[in-house]
Order: C-alpha cells, then sequence, then structure tokens
C-alpha cells in the first residue's frame, strides 16, 4: 500500500441520492463539499436549483435516470430502478466514497480497496418505519396497484439490508436515526449533528404577539394539526409559512387568527422567528433543522417530543415538549408554554442551538473521515 501525505493525495468521490432541491440532506452535502471538493455523482439533478449554490460549477455525474421522461420533476417514481441506477455508476478511479444517503446512495459498488463512508440521513424511510402510512396516504391499500407497491416495497427492503453492507463505516444524523440503523441494519454508527448554518440568525429579547410554524406542507409534518388546534383557540395568533401540495388541506382548516403567508425567503424567516412568542413543531423527524434555526433567533420552541428535536430542544429551559402527534396536546403544550413564558431567555436559546453549528460538523466530520482514513490504508 501506498503511503499518502495528506487527504489531498487521495481521489475521493461523493455520492448523493438526487440533487434537485437545497433541502437539509443536500445543505449537509454542500458543507462535506466545502471539506472535500470532489467529483458528485448523483441519479438526477436540476442545474436550476444548483445555480448559484456550491454545485454551480462541480463536476457531476448523473445516472441513466436523467434521461427518463420527466426524471427532474417526477425523479421519485423511478423509485423501482433507482438501486439499478446507483449501481451502475463506476467509481474504480477513487480510493475513497463518501455517500450521503437517505435512500439509495450507500448502495454504490465499491471494491475491497476502496473505503467507503456512509452518512446515513435516515434509513429508506417508506420502505421501514413508514411503509403502512405511505400506503394509506397514497390510497394503496387493498388494490391491484396496492399490491404492486408492496412487492415493489419488499424488494427495496430486501435490497436496501443488503446493500449497507458496502459501507464501511456509518456515520448517523441523531441517536434518533443512530437506533434505527441499528434496528434495520444491526449495524453501529456515530452521531454527527448535520450542520446548522447560523450565519444571519441573531437573538432579541422582544417579541410580538404571534406564534409561527415554519414547514413544507406535506403530510408527515403534520401541520394540519398545529393549524387546527390554533383554530380552536382563537385568541392565539399563528403565522404559518411554507408551501406544498398540503396548501388547500391547510387552507380550509385555517380560521381568521391564522395567516398562511406561503414560501419566505431567509431574510423574511429570520425575521418572523425573532420576533415569534414560540415556534411550533409537530413533526416527527430524524433531525430537523428548523427548530435548530428557531433557537437560533432565541425562539422557544414546542415540539412534539419524539425524533430529532427531542436532542435538539432543552425541555423547560429552551423549549416545551408535547408527547403525542394529536390536537389536544398541542393545545395542552402551548398552554403549559404561556404559563413559563417568561422563564425563557433569548440568548440561553440561542447558546444550545450553537452546538449545532456548521463548525461543529466539520470539526467532527474531518476527525472521523481522517482518522477512519489512516485505519483503512494502515497509515
Amino acid at each position: 500500500m501506498v503511503k499518502r501525505l495528506s487527504m489531498k493525495d487521495y481521489k475521493i468521490a461523493l455520492i448523493h441520492d438526487w440533487l434537485v432541491t437545497i433541502a437539509g440532506a443536500e445543505s449537509v452535502l454542500s458543507t462535506i463539499y466545502e471539506l472535500y471538493p470532489a467529483d458528485i455523482f448523483t441519479l438526477v439533478s436540476n442545474t436550476d436549483a444548483l445555480r448559484g449554490t456550491i454545485f454551480e460549477n462541480a463536476t457531476v455525474y448523473e445516472s441513466f435516470i436523467k434521461k427518463m421522461p420527466f426524471s427532474i420533476k417526477h425523479y421519485r417514481k423511478y423509485l423501482p430502478i433507482m438501486p439499478l441506477a446507483i449501481e451502475d455508476f463506476d467509481l474504480r478511479d477513487y480510493d475513497i466514497v463518501i455517500s450521503s444517503s437517505h435512500a439509495v446512495a450507500k448502495g454504490v459498488l465499491t471494491s475491497s480497496r476502496q473505503l467507503h463512508i456512509s452518512y446515513i440521513h435516515t434509513p429508506m424511510r417508506y420502505a421501514w418505519d413508514m411503509y403502512h402510512l405511505y400506503l394509506k396516504q397514497a390510497g394503496l391499500q387493498g388494490s391491484l396497484k396496492g399490491l404492486l407497491a408492496k412487492l415493489i416495497l419488499h424488494y427495496l427492503r430486501l435490497w436496501d439490508y443488503q446493500s449497507i453492507d458496502r459501507v464501511d463505516y456509518i456515520i448517523a444524523n441523531s441517536n434518533y436515526v443512530k437506533k434505527r440503523i441499528y434496528k434495520i441494519y444491526k449495524r453501529d454508527s456515530e452521531v454527527i449533528y448535520p450542520p446548522v448554518d447560523l450565519s444571519g440568525f441573531d437573538y432579541q429579547k422582544k417579541k410580538d404577539d404571534y406564534f409561527i410554524t415554519i414547514s413544507r406542507l406535506v403530510p408527515y409534518k403534520r401541520i394540519d394539526l398545529i393549524v387546527t388546534a390554533f383554530s380552536q383557540m382563537p385568541e392565539l395568533r399563528l403565522i404559518v409559512i411554507g408551501d406544498g401540495p398540503d396548501m388547500d388541506k391547510i387552507s380550509s382548516l385555517a380560521k381568521s387568527n391564522i395567516e398562511l403567508l406561503g414560501w419566505q425567503s431567509k431574510d423574511h424567516l429570520k425575521d418572523y422567528l425573532e420576533s415569534a412568542r414560540a415556534f411550533v413543531f409537530s413533526a416527527e423527524e430524524d433531525f430537523g433543522i428548523v427548530p435548530v434555526e428557531a433557537q437560533a433567533c432565541g425562539c422557544p420552541v414546542i415540539a412534539y417530543s419524539q425524533g430529532g428535536t427531542s436532542e435538539t430542544v432543552v425541555n423547560g429551559k429552551t423549549g416545551i415538549f408535547f408527547h403525542s402527534q394529536s390536537v389536544d396536546a398541542i393545545m395542552k403544550g402551548v398552554r403549559e408554554f404561556i404559563q413559563i413564558e417568561n422563564s425563557f431567555d433569548s440568548k440561553t436559546i440561542r447558546e444550545n442551538a450553537e452546538r449545532f453549528s456548521k463548525d461543529k460538523f466539520k470539526s467532527a466530520f474531518t476527525n472521523f473521515v481522517e482518522t477512519k482514513v489512516k485505519v483503512f490504508f494502515n497509515e
């Protein structure tokens, strides 16, 4: 084995499921790319979405799915062939493979001489934890189409379980995901929390008279529960920021004390978060970046106690937990918050958010990667 002097002496490939929008997983990838500006392999990418980002001038290789009809907009419809597409990448020229995976990216093919480290955002949710919910929400129960979906997801589970053995070392994005990785794959992992860009967020002690929630309006985010809860508390004002397929449903539930603002820029998000009485969050997320951004603004978080928020919010100090995804539980949580609202300190809340800064991620990630490189290549 040839001795290397530094990480620059290794040829690195970065693998990501798809690059069609810039969301939480892509923020992690962008920080990894800052550390290791390497070739990127992805199933499909959206040039318009990447314009003006760190990926605009990156070398990006796409799979054959990109050539399929409507692949950018309807890439999820190609889920059954994604394992085949990710295995089609030829990575023989690379020494180190770093995958950023929430679906199939970890399943790339590598040889025994190649080190593969995978940052797992989540095991494939629709094949495992959310299997029954996915079938229900898609209306695929008790039909021939549903049977076909079950067969496809069964195949994906088999492939997903088998493909984890291709990874040498696993990083989990939270202790919540670490437990799920062990439950599903029986593999150990190390937790490195995602980087949250805290720049531009600041805190202020003066608050306006409203609560806020920010989310893509999709079913599992459970914004419908929050809106219904505040509709039953007409004395309290709620601002909802975000867009998505559930917009019509959310609009039909909203009473006059609730404002739906749709998509807003980061600057507007910051302004709203800095002045809000509290941020309300009802999803069971693997990590959850927005609750951390809220805390970076000194904004207390009223959150469902399961998932990543149980690790990012300190109950009674930076927020309040409610313990079931229900309207009654949210209303109870909001009322408990109001009773102790004056005890929350904006500076303390901000300091908690700094545990998840970009600099902390970079330090932990480079230390993990470079330690494993020395072990794997016998340096």
